[in-house]
């Protein structure tokens, strides 16, 4: 299925939902160091983690040792409120396999990533006014569950 990429998260509560998202879709949770929060036990369970030892987890130093390791061809897609194409573009070509990469809470991507790689950035639509971004485990589940309407035949989900 889908790989979330997660670059340097900050809050548990946001990468524990994402880690119940890849749970649900049989996605992999990918995780880009440094984490602003510990992965102990005793950190999950405070966070109802409960089912984290589910989670098909990877732990990465970074994202250029990610995409090193990637199997050949797989996209890896660049979730930012700065990017010009819309996840509901028609002609998006995401695949089962593809990488949806999500920044932290407080900045999002780096700005370089997202208008160095124009045809792979992406943002969600927010047609309100007042909004400037949305939460990320939020971000995350749109997006995957975009993937897999696109991806899984007709009557699946």
């Amino acid at each position: 299925m889908f790989n979330i990429v997660l670059f340097h998260p900050e809050i548990p509560h946001n990468t524990g939902a994402a880690g119940r998202l890849a749970v649900a879709t049989q996605a992999t949770l990918h995780l880009i160091k440094p984490l602003g929060f510990s992965l102990d036990e005793k950190h999950l369970r405070r966070c109802g983690l409960d089912y984290w030892q589910h989670v098909d987890l990877k732990l990465w130093d970074s994202l250029e040792e990610l995409e090193a390791a990637a199997a050949p061809g797989a996209h890896f897609w660049y979730l930012s409120t700065k990017a010009a194409r819309s996840i509901w573009d028609a002609e998006l070509p995401l695949h089962a396999g593809d990488y949806l990469v999500f920044g932290p809470e407080s900045k999002g991507l780096p700005e370089r990533w997202v208008f160095s790689h124009p045809d792979t950035a992406l943002r969600i639509p927010m047609p309100g006014e007042h909004a400037r971004s949305l939460n990320l485990s939020t971000s995350v589940a749109i997006m995957l569950y975009e993937g897999l309407r696109r991806n899984l035949p007709q009557g699946t989900l």
